[in-house]
């Protein structure tokens, strides 16, 4: 285990549960911000004047533009100042980007706001990664990444029936004012609670020459890059099911009412997956159950094209069980992809995550917004989809074995 600081390093249960809760809710105002928005997009959209169902799916899919951007600017400046001014810098942004929404007349304002909630939120995204990295590495780092993913997996499963709560008690701006709400008392929690976790020693001078350097070091890694590849087709293949999820369920299968409570079972099959990830990884590794995962992802979506390719959407129970095992699948893809990226890069945590962060979003968002596109009257091209993208990252994976036995030899 590599650890900077020992005295920084959580020692006991104790101290490790609130690290990786603290972490997890870092992370989780992100998911709040994308999911407790989900059963609002309807009337969002007709608040601010969209004219098709595709444009509200928009107002997912353009924080994920802010959060490709973000890391850019936090990531270097983290390794600069430290983590937790960044941190900081990023919730203000958010905030005053979450005003914006509730003021937006229209949807180019309403994107602008979207944008710029992301770019905050990129911050607190990102800097929980490089903070984890401070502290562990190898397998251990991707044990940790998993209990965190566990804990910030609960968001997806309460935020739509949270929003939808909102909804119908208040209104939908309610849903952005307690988002803000949040992000101030987890600042507060961070504020008082965490230390920081960059080294002096190993602080980097902001400048564009080092965000240069740094992302030429980073993509010159070919595991790096692989993985991130990797990340960035297996997220934007998920993106599609999270921006058109709304439009599946409620529009195609006339499930409005019951939308938060599928969708929060989904968000266990994806939970549990995590949870397992957390032993599972100790005994297999990493690239074992990254290798496992994307063979099933894969097999699970072609036997979907294969059943409905002529049919109509198959019943609700039917598209649940393919929905409930793919991700599962998934589940045990994202921390351990993200690890796998990372491992070569620790000396340079904060721009490698940035970099990571960018190449995998710069990827997903035109992924997620060409397929869903398709997904207005039939489930199908998402699974085309998501066949189409787990194929290639089956091919890039099996480089990056080759790669690294021919290094290896």
């Amino acid at each position: 285990m590599k650890v900077y600081f020992c005295s920084l390093k959580p020692t006991t249960q104790k101290s490790q549960i609130e690290f990786i809760a603290m972490m997890a809710a870092l992370m989780s105002v992100t998911a709040l911000s994308i999911d407790a928005l989900l059963p609002a997009l309807g009337i969002i959209g007709e608040a601010i004047g969209t004219i098709t169902s595709a444009d509200n799916q928009l107002l997912v899919t353009m924080i994920f533009v802010g959060l490709g951007i973000g890391p850019l600017l936090f990531g270097p400046l983290s390794d600069a100042t430290g983590r937790k001014p960044s941190v900081y810098l990023g919730f203000t942004i958010f905030i005053i980007a979450s005003v914006i929404c509730v003021n937006a007349d229209s949807l180019q304002v309403m994107i602008i706001g979207r944008i710029l909630q992301g770019v905050g939120l990129s911050a607190p995204r990102t800097i929980s990664i490089a903070i984890i990295r401070d502290l562990f590495d190898g397998d251990y780092m991707a044990r940790i990444m998993s209990f965190v993913t566990v804990v910030f997996i609960m968001i997806p499963i309460v935020a739509p029936a949270m929003g939808k709560f909102i909804l119908n008690h208040y209104n939908w701006q309610g849903i952005f004012y307690v988002q803000v709400f949040i992000s101030i008392l987890v600042s507060i929690w961070f504020w008082l609670r965490q230390k920081e976790t960059l080294n002096p020693s190993h602080k980097i001078p902001f400048t564009w020459h080092r965000i240069v350097n740094g992302f030429k070091e980073t993509v010159r890694h070919k595991e790096t890059m692989g993985y991130t590849f990797i990340s960035g087709f297996v997220v934007g293949s998920f993106l599609v099911y999270l921006s058109a999820s709304q439009q599946i369920f409620e529009v195609q299968y006339d499930l409005a009412e019951q939308f938060p409570y599928i969708f929060a079972g989904l968000a266990i099959s994806i939970g549990s997956a995590i949870f397992l990830n957390g032993t599972f990884v100790m005994r297999y590794g990493m690239q074992n159950m990254v290798t496992y995962s994307l063979y099933g992802f894969f097999a699970v979506s072609l036997l979907y094209v294969i059943l409905f390719a002529n049919n109509p959407n198959p019943p609700i129970t039917i598209l649940i069980s393919f929905f409930a095992v793919q991700f599962f699948c998934i589940g045990f893809l994202f921390g351990n992809v993200k690890a796998l990226a990372m491992q070569p890069v620790g000396h340079i945590a904060g721009i490698a995550a940035a970099v990571t962060g960018f190449i995998s979003t710069l990827m997903a968002v035109p992924i997620s917004t060409i397929i869903g596109r398709y997904v207005a009257h039939s489930t199908l091209p998402l699974f085309i989809g998501f066949s189409i993208c787990s194929f290639i990252s089956i091919g890039i994976l099996f480089y990056i074995k080759k790669s690294t036995k021919i290094v290896a030899n």
